[in-house]
């Protein structure tokens, strides 16, 4: 199965949207081979800018530059991008509306070895409680690509989570991605499994090993975290009556959040949320720590069947 890291379809969507649009600018913080930024920077080295190690000035110059009508994409670490420039982001993206897209790489624990410090666990929680700001995660390089260029065409502040390693590709190009709304990759009657990003691809294999065992699970790819398709998701619980979540984030205030939020206001049903539970991450390889933190297949059929024994009860 080909497999390609989204942070590289990131770098390659700027390139085709800076020979299209000479509005676009691209700011990094010293990390441009590691955002992929670089080729952009190459290609048009006057609309490229490299901040050096400051984030804070990288986001504050970036809604400088949406302020003169640029369209600025701001790239580094999810860790430094989110965490360290917050206040910019709340008081001088978010709050005046700027058209500022925030792509972070290297987002969760598959950043491996760099460890606890370099691992965001918590930058889906600090996105979406922020108003006015849209909050991305793809789950393959084609709907990173896609997703990208929705972000252009979006008037407001985007925030793109992208991750380190290189993930199976799940859609073809004829994929259409539509910014606020959820993607089925399969119809399902028995429970409901919604997930994002690096764990879309977990889930599908977690369906499979289901459906063999004669449970039928309706896999919701939920690349918007907000504004949230809560339309799709209710569509799905009251057929299914049970819900499993799956993230490369912690529990709290993520994809898990967002989809109890709506469930418990609208349809309660038996839920079971898969992410990091409340702790920081270590050192160590990539799949190692999705394993013991509990983000993989295995987990996802444990948690189907135990929501299923929930429901009939």
């Amino acid at each position: 199965m080909e497999k390609i890291a989204t942070r590289q379809a990131y770098g390659k969507a700027l390139v085709e949207l800076g020979q299209k649009n000479e509005d676009i600018v691209v700011l990094d913080a010293d990390l441009a081979k590691s955002t992929m930024t670089i080729e952009f920077g190459k290609r048009f080295p006057q609309r490229f800018f490299d901040m050096g190690v400051a984030e804070q000035n990288l986001l504050g110059t970036a809604a400088g530059l949406a302020a003169g009508g640029k369209i600025p994409f701001a790239s580094s670490f999810a860790v430094f991008a989110t965490g360290r420039a917050y206040d910019q982001i709340r008081n001088s993206i978010a709050y005046p509306r700027l058209n500022v897209k925030i792509a972070a790489t290297h987002a969760g624990i598959t950043v491996g070895e760099d460890g606890a410090s370099h691992q965001m666990l918590e930058d889906i929680a600090l996105m979406r409680a922020l108003p006015n700001m849209t909050v991305l995660v793809p789950a393959d390089a084609v709907e990173t690509r896609k997703a990208v260029f929705s972000a252009v065409e979006y008037e407001g502040p985007v925030y793109i989570r992208l991750g380190r390693p290189a993930l199976p590709i799940i859609y073809d190009d004829s994929y259409c991605f539509r910014l606020g709304k959820a993607s089925v990759l399969k119809e399902g009657d028995d429970v409901t499994i919604v997930s994002c990003g690096v764990m879309v691809s977990y889930t599908l294999e977690a369906a499979k090993k289901l459906q063999e065992e004669g449970i039928s699970a309706h896999v919701i790819n939920m690349s918007t975290i907000k504004p949230f398709d809560a339309s799709s998701l209710i569509e799905s619980v009251r057929k299914t009556g049970a819900v499993v979540t799956a993230e490369e984030h912690s529990i709290i205030g993520g994809l898990g959040s967002a989809v109890s939020e709506v469930i418990s206001e609208q349809c309660p049903v038996p839920l079971f949320r898969i992410g990091v539970n409340d702790q920081f991450g270590e050192s160590g390889p990539p799949q190692q720590l999705m394993d013991k933190y509990g983000l993989n297949i295995e987990r996802i059929v444990e948690a189907a069947k135990m929501v299923l024994k929930k429901k009939h009860k």
